[in-house]
């Protein structure tokens, strides 16, 4: 007996085109195909959308935190639980919690706690995003100094021993204190190392990449900026084809001109994905909350010490979304494509997740004609409806 369902009801976005008049079938977790809503099998469970649209699943390679919890105060299978948990009202089906720069105790602690939450199967959870503590202090941003420091044969044991356990796994590094042999050695165990939190140059950010560096981590911020003779790490996320970059798209971290400059900017392959780099206040009226043992104020869109430095971002994925295709005009296609499709090729996932193709994970969005939330499936399960 098929346990397969159809969803109807609504126009579908594979994440190439639409389809109208047709359902998404899946079961078993994964996409079987879309049809025609007339050649559905007789007797099939159908689900009626209600009108909309069906697009892929978000995936958001850098979260901090949500629902009140941060990754760094909760370095545990329940604090991975409430964050994917948070973000999955938002319409992301996968995403990295994102450790900030901490104390090797605590990286060891989280990455013991990733592992558990993959072998129990937490919805959404992907794997782990270590943004630190192997950064510049020049470009710290709201990363504790005090913890920043060079990368050891330790920090790559314990990075190395996730192989074979996460879907993926990323590591923001900076030149400063991270040797391009050890950058090879964690791309070449398929880890994404990306460049973040860095001033170095253009052309050391370019033998990184020729060592397997993957990606730079939200684009713009934290990083030597694109000069006229010094193209800095900007520059070489533009130009070099090979890298992906993150882009945090609440208009806050990056001006929408810039945004849009680096867009019509970016050489391939490599393509600019949405990352959120929210915190622990997603989803929740919190007005401040602890990093390192310093306050985080909320205000007006902003998470900021209490010097004004920018501390992650207050805007979830169909936030960004609405932002990309509202504000700088982008098509509704490009906008979806940039927080499912492309974060999937950054993350070496393409080939399951990002797209609502035949055998692909059924991972998908019901969103309103306005983009508004409906509801939010994992594996063709319905996690969250509004």
């Amino acid at each position: 007996m098929s346990t397969a369902k159809a969803i109807t009801g609504a126009r579908i976005f594979d994440g190439a085109s639409w389809h109208e008049n047709a359902a998404l079938v899946f079961g078993n977790g994964r996409v079987e195909a879309i049809r025609p809503v007339a050649a559905l099998p007789e007797g099939i469970e159908t689900i009626d959308a209600g009108g909309g649209l069906i697009v892929p699943g978000f995936i958001d390679l850098q979260v901090n935190g949500g629902g009140g919890v941060l990754l760094n105060e909760e370095p545990t299978v329940e604090g991975l639980k409430q964050i994917c948990a948070a973000h999955a009202k938002f319409g992301t089906t996968g995403l990295l919690p994102t450790l900030i720069t901490d104390t090797f105790e605590i990286t060891a602690k989280t990455v013991e706690a990733g592992k558990q939450a993959k072998q129990q199967g937490v919805p959404g959870f992907l794997g782990l995003h270590l943004e630190g503590p192997h950064l510049s202090i020049a470009r710290k941003g709201a990363h504790d100094p005090k913890l920043i420091r060079p990368m050891e044969e330790k920090d790559i044991e314990l990075m190395l021993s996730c192989q074979g356990i996460f879907d993926a796994m990323m590591i923001t590094v900076a030149p400063e204190n991270v040797t391009p042999e050890q950058a090879k050695r964690l791309a070449e165990a398929g880890l994404m190392v990306s460049l973040g939190h860095t001033d170095t140059t253009y052309e050391t950010a370019r033998a990184y990449s020729e060592a397997g560096v993957r990606t730079v981590t939200h684009l713009f911020n934290a990083m030597s900026p694109l000069g006229h003779r010094q193209p800095g790490v900007v520059g070489a996320a533009l130009d070099i084809g090979p890298l992906y970059a993150g882009l945090i798209a609440d208009g806050i971290h990056v001006h929408p001109a810039a945004m849009g400059i680096a867009l019509r900017a970016k050489n391939g392959p490599g393509k600019i994905f949405i990352v959120t780099d929210a915190m622990s206040p997603i989803g929740t009226d919190m007005k401040s909350f602890t990093l390192n043992g310093r306050e985080i104020l909320r205000r007006d869109g902003r998470l900021t010490l209490a010097d004004g430095t920018l501390a992650g971002a207050d805007i979830d994925m169909i936030s960004s979304v609405r932002f990309v295709h509202e504000r700088l005009g982008l098509p509704i296609e490009e906008a979806l494509r940039m927080a499912s499709t492309y974060p999937a090729e950054a993350a070496w996932l393409s080939g399951r997740k990002g797209a609502l193709k035949p055998g692909f994970d059924a991972d998908f969005v019901v969103l309103t004609e306005d983009l508004g939330m409906e509801s939010t499936w994992i594996g063709g399960t319905m996690v969250h409806q509004e």
